[in-house]
């Protein structure tokens, strides 16, 4: 397996890490990200440039944040146990401009009480934007919890959020 990383400047967000293995992305990380791997974890450190994978995915995540895309196209894997995978998979559902709760993700997965576990597996999402886990707030639409913390995460939902609704929230 080729494990490897680049850091890539973005204006809105900072330095963000791009991790592939092989074929896929891996991982995208924030400086001071909640559960960021180690260094080793992270594999070889290269130029972004000189890698195509890493390359695309920077592209991307350039457009994602001027706006120009509005979804993600890249080949992912992503790595966690069983809940935690369930619980990702229904936030890739998440539409874009839209947000939802916790405890609604719970109640999906077939248990209310499951509000707080669906949380720590959402702090340990390896593909921080790409699994968009800034459209998850607490329980009154107030900002709560994320990894790559709650500026960034206020930045994603005003540029993914229709003007209209941008006024109506309560953050």
């Amino acid at each position: 397996m080729s494990t490897r990383h680049a850091a890539v400047d973005t204006a809105a967000l900072g330095e963000v890490t791009l991790v592939a293995s092989d074929d896929s992305i891996v991982g995208l990380y924030f400086r001071h990200h909640w559960y960021r791997p180690t260094d080793d974890a992270l594999g070889a450190r290269v130029e972004w440039a000189d890698d195509q994978l890493l390359t695309e995915a920077a592209h991307q995540i350039s457009e994602y944040l001027d706006g120009s895309r509005t979804d993600f196209d890249l080949p992912t894997m992503i790595d966690g146990d069983a809940f935690q995978e369930r619980v990702w998979d229904l936030v890739r559902q998440i539409p874009r401009g839209e947000t939802v709760t916790y405890g609604e993700l719970a109640v999906r997965l077939g248990d209310r009480t499951l509000a707080q576990e669906v949380g720590q597996a959402i702090g340990r999402n390896p593909l921080c934007v790409i699994v968009p886990c800034h459209r998850v707030v607490g329980s009154d639409g107030r900002l709560t919890g994320y990894a790559g913390g709650l500026r960034r995460k206020r930045f994603l939902l005003e540029l993914e959020a229709p003007s209209p609704a941008i006024a109506g929230r309560l953050f």
